[in-house]
């Protein structure tokens, strides 16, 4: 078998791989699946898996962006004066 010198992030995430993907506990992660937060897993034979990139699509999609945030209020140097 020949070594790949490239290494691939794994497009397929079990539930927990996912959950940590993006930031949150795995109660919370399916609360976000079953509210169509998140996507619903792919299932390959017996494996339940979830799609790096549509959990990317979704992660983006989520609201938030545009309230203010405090860590980028404080590098902005608004914390002066």
């Amino acid at each position: 078998m020949k070594c790949d010198v490239i290494s691939y992030p794994p497009r397929g995430l079990s539930r927990e791989e996912a959950a940590r993907y993006v930031g949150v506990g795995v109660t919370k992660f399916d609360q976000m699946v079953a509210d169509r937060r998140m996507p619903k897993p792919k299932k390959i034979d017996s494996r339940v898996v979830w799609d790096r990139l549509k959990l990317e699509a979704a992660f983006t999609d989520l609201s938030g962006d545009d309230d203010e945030n405090i860590v980028d209020f404080l590098l902005q140097g608004n914390h002066r004066g």
